[in-house]
């Protein structure tokens, strides 16, 4: 059994995954997540990390509603309108930019999708279609499309994966000024462990299969206010969970 609420009014985002199996072509259940919580505040950005193959993207289709076949609960934010942005932007080819958004967000005034246009350096491609875009210029389209919608919650599935240094960290500071000046309760997955430090208030390492949150660690100053050596602290910290040289079970805000 499961269950997905919305909570009314600001709320955190929580949930509680028992058990999500998979089954093998032989019929085999093969379990992914299991007794796995986390609770992320309203207006807060979670990070997810964690192994290869550990059920990170499995956990987000789960919060989004996308896959209903696992035993627990999740109880969204505020309304529980959700923008969601995949690994592929997965824009539709026969439609233009300006369409792309426009159709994942019926609802929305004219003035506030140019204005998102804006923000994302996409006016001059808005009756560009998806051929025609960088994978970079794509990836903020889809962006610029999860908020079209004004969500409650905006979940983020690697972001950043296979772009180049210089685009992952103009899209990284575009992520981090959107979370800082929207205060949209955002959960992002990503295998990076510096990027999830640059944009998360908290972090959430998961554990190999089945998956668990195994740490919870708070960034007390994130985004710009951190500061390096902070971020080298973290960073150690979330190292040593994962190589077993912690005793450390549970939640943590680094000094």
């Amino acid at each position: 059994m499961n269950d997905t609420s919305r909570a009314g009014g600001a709320a955190s985002l929580d949930v509680s995954i028992a058990s999500k199996d998979y089954h093998s072509a032989s019929g085999r259940p093969l379990r992914a997540l299991e007794d796995l919580r986390l609770t992320l505040p309203a207006g807060q950005a979670g990070a997810v990390v964690g192994p290869s193959g550990c059920g990170k993207t499995t956990l987000l289709r789960l919060i989004a509603g996308l896959d209903k076949d696992y035993v627990g609960a999740i109880t969204l934010p505020e309304h529980g309108r959700l923008g969601m942005v995949f690994q592929e932007p997965r824009l539709l080819p026969w439609r233009s930019v300006i369409d792309n958004i426009r159709i994942a967000a019926p609802h929305a005034r004219e003035d506030d999708i140019a204005a998102l246009l804006d923000e994302f350096g996409l006016a001059e491609h808005a009756s560009h279609f998806p051929r025609e875009l960088s994978l970079g210029l794509a990836r903020r389209v889809a962006l610029a499309r999860a908020l079209a919608v004004k969500p409650d919650l905006l979940l983020l599935d690697e972001p950043l994966v296979s772009l180049d240094a210089a685009l992952a960290k103009d899209l990284r500071e575009m992520i981090a000024r959107l979370i800082d000046e929207r205060r949209i309760t955002t959960l992002i997955v990503t295998h990076d462990l510096n990027e999830a430090i640059a944009l998360g208030d908290r972090l959430f390492l998961l554990s190999a299969r089945p998956a668990r949150v195994a740490a919870t660690i708070d960034v007390p100053t994130p985004r710009k206010q951190l500061l390096e050596e902070a971020a080298a602290r973290i960073e150690a910290q979330a190292r040593a969970v994962y190589q077993g040289k912690s005793s450390y079970h549970g939640k943590s805000s680094p000094r």
